[in-house]
């Protein structure tokens, strides 16, 4: 990679993966985008265009004029947010899709956009899931997701655009907050449990998702798009993961840093459903073996250092 285009640059990702690129890259090299600009580090340290991803025209303006060659699309809409605005969610999530994807093959680009465990569902076996595996999920942004998979490998086997992506599990990070997903409780319990000791979860106890630090999760991004392209079988849908556990869990690692901390719950019947309808944990062999997948942080050692990194924040 070496002029590298990102859309909704100022997400929870792209508001970290900007600054992480723009480190290894330099900073000129990193066009961020989004369909606003704010006041954020990723906004301000580097070119920083506005666009609208339904808008293919903009898209392609923006990326001839810095002359790219690598395309990330990570605008999207998330998983509760998406069920409450379906029709919108279709035509941004896959229309956004599409027209990333079309930038990419009119500048001859790679391209990478993220998958997520959301693509599986009720019927997807729930422990240790498979590369390949039954997926019939039952929310959009799942459907959203399955055909983005399905439509990237399409635009490699059609047209043979670069495509790449991964499965990611819920995204743990302590710079940006949440942005409507149904595993944001593992971000929010973080917050509250710096800011006053205890938690209210709209999950219910006993609920295992996949979870993984974004530090991890930035660098499996890059590590993926500097892999080797022959090696690469399944191009567009990594299951990648660094650690599974439910809230209970994930409160007594709080409680080891943040003594006397308690979690309650009031269960979410509408994000409670959706969690109960992905895996409980999954099989990441087909990245470590294709390239090289790997992680450095698991629950304690990602607890111990978002709670230092929140209490300097806060």
């Amino acid at each position: 990679m070496k002029r590298i285009l990102i859309t909704g640059a100022l997400g929870q990702i792209g508001s970290e993966l900007t600054l992480k690129l723009r480190d290894i890259y330099g900073a000129d090299n990193v066009i961020a985008t989004d369909i606003k600009k704010n006041d954020s580090e990723a906004a301000q340290s580097g070119p920083f265009e506005t666009v609208d991803v339904t808008d293919l025209n903009k898209m392609v303006e923006v990326a001839k004029k810095y002359n790219v060659d690598t395309v990330m699309h990570l605008a999207a809409l998330l998983s509760a947010t998406a069920e409450a605005k379906p029709v919108f969610a279709w035509n941004l999530n896959m229309g956004g899709l599409m027209n990333g994807l079309e930038t990419a093959r009119e500048l001859k680009a790679q391209f990478f956009t993220p998958s997520s465990i959301g693509a599986f569902g009720p019927s997807t076996p729930k422990d240790n899931t498979p590369q390949d595996t039954i997926m019939r999920p039952t929310t959009m942004y799942g459907v959203n997701k399955v055909a983005g998979e399905l439509l990237s490998d399409y635009y490699f086997q059609k047209f043979g655009v670069d495509t790449r992506g991964l499965r990611f599990p819920g995204l743990i990070s302590y710079v940006a907050l949440p942005g409507g997903g149904t595993t944001d409780y593992a971000v929010e319990i973080y917050y509250e449990a710096v800011k006053t000791g205890k938690y209210t979860s709209y999950i219910d106890k006993g609920t295992y998702m996949d979870m993984m630090y974004m530090p991890d999760a930035l660098n499996a991004i890059v590590d993926l798009m500097e892999a080797d392209s022959l090696k690469l079988i399944h191009r567009n849908a990594f299951n990648v993961t660094a650690m599974s556990f439910e809230p209970e869990e994930i409160a007594a690692s709080i409680a080891k840093y943040v003594p006397g901390f308690e979690i309650s719950y009031a269960v979410d019947p509408d994000r409670q459903k959706i969690a109960e309808s992905w895996p409980n944990s999954i099989d990441a062999t087909a990245a470590k073996e294709e390239w090289g997948f790997k992680y450095a942080f698991d629950l304690d050692k990602m607890t111990k250092d978002m709670v230092e990194k929140l209490r300097q924040k806060i």
